[in-house]
């Protein structure tokens, strides 16, 4: 077979880049970075992006948490045909308005990792696999045990980011953080509201977004002692909903996922985002906390039969990236960590029109996160892991803004806004419920 007639000839480019919150330099010249291949020149890019690259046969991808990014190759009698966009969907669309929907199915599409640039190199028959090559690398235990340092400089990384973001906002729009009163969108808010004292703009556009669903679970309380207790209560705004508001189905089409409590809690974002686009039909900006648990490891490894706390502290990005791209349990459809479960934050939001940023989920932010020596501050300890990110945050808003921010006993978003009984009622236990649905929304 003569290669050169199968030799890719067309790529379909469905991703919006104006979806991308690249903060320090044009879309063109993040463009130009992620195809020169280079990983120093990609990891330059600041900010939340995804962006794709074709030079003749040969395709870059590059993309950080906060944007997903997918590619399905396709095959066509004059030649194959490689799709890229952000959702499944997309993908599904656009092959059946070129006649050849039957190809589709949702384990055929590919996932770019995050920190990756993932080359493709499509030439022909059989198509070779993809390169991943990092952009983000790991430097482990570059600072010291001391907390208030450590605080500091992983506040203040996020604070530049915040400062980078909303220096591509224009300051009459109004800023939403979705609220929990936790220790991530605590910090947020008030390093939000911070920022935007010290840039001599608005504080006033403020509004701290709380989910309540059918007044009961403890996330409006908490919310509301939070502010209290830093004296911004002016700021909460609830957003009441039902439970006929909380869908898994409708959840599961939006993020093209299946994983239980990233379902769980993405019902919950999607609810909190209609709710606000009801109220506010022109609303356009919405802030969250995603990536704080990634990044100070900060999930119950009790839950998780597959978990030590050995694994957690020993292998880099762990909740970022998962196992990694070399594993056997790395997913090419789906990626792995918080690559693959950004999605429960970032889809419903930009499904509702929103322009989401995730200050947390950054490469700037998530590369000092590294850098804290976690197996010297805990020696092992689980409840030293777990008590570590309240302290972390705390010194290091304090040590930013003045303000000393309260610490609540953490409580994942699904849980803060429904009470118990109503959880059980509304999530199935068993994954394979998820996964029933998943399959059923994808048949249709």
């Amino acid at each position: 077979m003569d290669y050169r007639q199968t030799l890719i000839k067309r790529m379909v480019n469905l991703l919006q880049p104006e979806a991308n919150q690249i903060l320090n330099m044009s879309y063109d010249e993040a463009l130009e970075c992620v195809g020169s291949g280079v990983p120093e020149k990609v990891r330059a890019i600041d900010g939340q992006f995804a962006i794709v690259h074709k030079q003749g046969t040969v395709i870059r991808m590059a993309r950080s948490i906060g944007r997903p990014m997918r590619f399905f190759l396709a095959k066509k009698a004059e030649g194959p045909l490689l799709v890229v966009a952000e959702r499944m969907e997309e993908i599904r669309d656009y092959l059946e308005t070129e006649g050849i929907g039957e190809q589709f199915h949702p384990s055929y599409t590919r996932m770019v990792p995050a920190h990756y640039i993932m080359e493709l190199a499509l030439v022909g028959c059989p198509d070779p696999n993809p390169v991943c090559t990092r952009f983000l690398e790991s430097h482990r235990d570059q600072l010291p045990t001391d907390l208030d340092v450590i605080g500091e400089r992983y506040i203040s990384a996020v604070s530049r980011e915040l400062d980078g973001w909303l220096d591509t906002v224009d300051p009459k729009e109004p800023l939403g953080v979705m609220f929990s009163g936790g220790i991530d969108s605590g910090a947020i808010l008030l390093l939000l509201y911070d920022r935007l004292l010290k840039r001599g703009e608005s504080p006033q556009r403020l509004k701290a977004f709380t989910l309540c669903v059918e007044e009961s679970g403890e996330d409006l309380s908490q919310a509301s002692d939070f502010l209290k207790a830093v004296d911004l209560d002016m700021f909460l705004e609830a957003i009441h909903v039902s439970r006929e508001d909380l869908d898994i189905s409708e959840t599961i089409r939006v993020i093209e996922d299946y994983k239980p409590l990233d379902v769980q809690s993405a019902t919950m974002g999607l609810a909190l985002c209609r709710g606000i686009r009801k109220r506010y039909p022109d609303w356009k900006y919405l802030l969250d906390g995603d990536g704080g648990d990634e990044n100070l490891r900060d999930y119950p490894i009790e839950e998780n039969p597959e978990l030590t706390i050995r694994s957690v502290l020993s292998n880099p990005f762990f909740y970022h990236e998962g196992w990694g791209v070399e594993a056997v349990k790395h997913s090419l459809t789906y990626s792995g960590g918080q690559s693959r479960g950004h999605v429960r934050t970032s889809a419903p939001a930009s499904t509702e029109g929103f322009a989401g940023f995730s200050p947390f989920a950054t490469p700037n932010v998530i590369d000092v996160a590294e850098g804290i020596p976690f197996v010297a501050l805990t020696d092992w300890d689980h409840q030293k892991l777990y008590d570590l990110k309240g302290e972390i945050t705390r010194r290091g808003v304090e040590s930013l803004t003045g303000i000393t921010m309260p610490i609540f006993e953490k409580r994942r978003f699904q849980r803060g806004a429904v009470g118990n009984s109503g959880f059980a009622e509304i999530f199935p236990e068993d994954e394979s419920a998820y996964r029933a649905l998943f399959s059923k929304v994808f048949s249709n």
